[in-house]
């Protein structure tokens, strides 16, 4: 009987060479601090729980009510029986709070990118992507038959070239993250729209991190570059400063409509269970109505990263609450972390093949709910670990 032998070999080649890296295991719910299974508390940097509404009181009294009110579950896909009455009021919400005409919401930001880019490319199409694109929208992209271009990060000189060398094509379409996962630095979207509007192609943008992070009460860096109804698709995540999970396309109404019939990510998917989508509606609102968790996120973000760099530390191209700190080889990379964490800090050792093979990194995430305590006790630890490390 044939065995997992090839796979066995594949997991020792990851330790080797030091990027394997297993569950860690948490007692409780995301928060500012968080208890390892073992006990111990540490603080926590690695969340995407950047407005801290995984406990907002609002939120998790919209989740219980929608409990009592439609059971935990939608019962079906959505194109059957599991389109209820509270996903219709979550889209017509977000397309309000996105200022587009509609939205259509799927299982994660994953599965939006999968279902989008697999229908809307075809083999007469060209999209043209940032090299250091989310994952997902590799993933979506592979899934077509579409002609691909990449060009280098952020470079708007690449990319006009591949514009004005692609205009036999039925569609042109240029997709990029509105901020960068692993570097935190933010497209550079205005240039993009200006390239796409003189070259007759359209704009896709993945909000994942932008999401309640820019633009006004969190709208996104559409709403962030003031370019409302310049950008054909925006994709955002309910799942990180929204604090629960799902996905959206925000976009045309007939667009919508079209992805109804072919996005196969939404097709064959049972649909958000009900409390998940009250969550989602509540947090708008809180979105809207606390404008200063924002406002605190920023200024922790700007005055933790401004300390770190002032100590010596490589954030690399950060601008956003996304702070990585460049440490180099994925196995000095994961020890790093691990010191890290044995000082009292979650910060997760990112490395290849997610980044560049010698640009392996811890990245932080500050939130709302960080203290000023909290940030200085990270920044005490970060200085010993760094220097024991020899990377200040």
């Amino acid at each position: 009987m044939a065995g997992f032998e090839v796979i066995e070999g594949q997991l020792k080649s990851l330790k080797a060479e030091g990027r394997y890296r297993p569950l860690t295991v948490w007692q409780g719910g995301s928060d500012s601090w968080m208890t390892l299974q073992d006990g111990r508390r540490v603080l926590q940097m690695s969340s995407n729980n950047y407005l801290g509404l995984t406990k907002h009181p609002a939120l998790k009294k919209a989740a219980i009510e929608a409990i009592e009110a439609y059971g935990v579950g939608a019962g079906s896909v959505r194109t059957i029986t599991g389109t209820l009455d509270i996903h219709d009021r979550l889209e017509q919400r977000l397309a309000e709070f996105k200022g587009t005409e509609a939205t259509l919401v799927f299982q994660s930001g994953f599965t939006t990118n999968q279902g989008v880019l697999s229908s809307i490319l075809g083999p007469d199409d060209v999209v043209i992507s940032d090299e250091l694109n989310h994952a997902s929208i590799i993933d979506g992209i592979r899934l077509t038959k579409t002609n691909k271009r990449i060009y280098a990060h952020k470079n708007m000189d690449q990319l006009e070239d591949v514009l004005k060398e692609s205009g036999s094509y039925r569609q042109r379409i240029v997709v990029t993250d509105g901020v960068f996962s692993m570097d935190g630095d933010i497209a550079p979207l205005p240039s993009i729209v200006e390239l796409a509007e003189r070259y007759d192609a359209l704009v896709y943008v993945d909000d994942a991190h932008a999401s309640g992070v820019l633009g006004k009460c969190g709208k996104g860096s559409t709403d962030h570059f003031g370019l409302h109804g310049r950008v054909h698709i925006q994709v955002g995540t309910l799942s990180k400063a929204v604090g629960a999970v799902g996905g959206y396309v925000a976009t045309s109404q007939v667009l919508k409509e079209y992805l109804t019939h072919t996005a196969r990510s939404f097709l064959f998917s049972t649909a958000l269970p009900p409390s998940v989508a009250a969550t989602c509606l509540a947090a708008i609102d809180v979105l809207q109505r606390e404008p200063e968790l924002t406002e605190r996120l920023w200024a922790n973000a700007n005055s933790f990263r401004a300390s770190l760099q002032a100590d010596g530390f490589d954030t690399g191209g950060s601008e956003t609450p996304i702070i990585p700190i460049i440490v180099g080889d994925p196995a000095r990379t994961m020890a790093f972390s691990q010191r890290l964490l044995e000082e009292g800090i979650c910060a997760q050792g990112i490395v290849y093949p997610t980044v560049a093979l010698e640009r392996g990194r811890v990245r932080l995430i500050v939130t709302a709910q960080h203290t000023a305590d909290d940030l200085e006790f990270a920044r005490d630890v970060l200085k010993k670990v760094g220097t024991e490390f020899g990377i200040l």
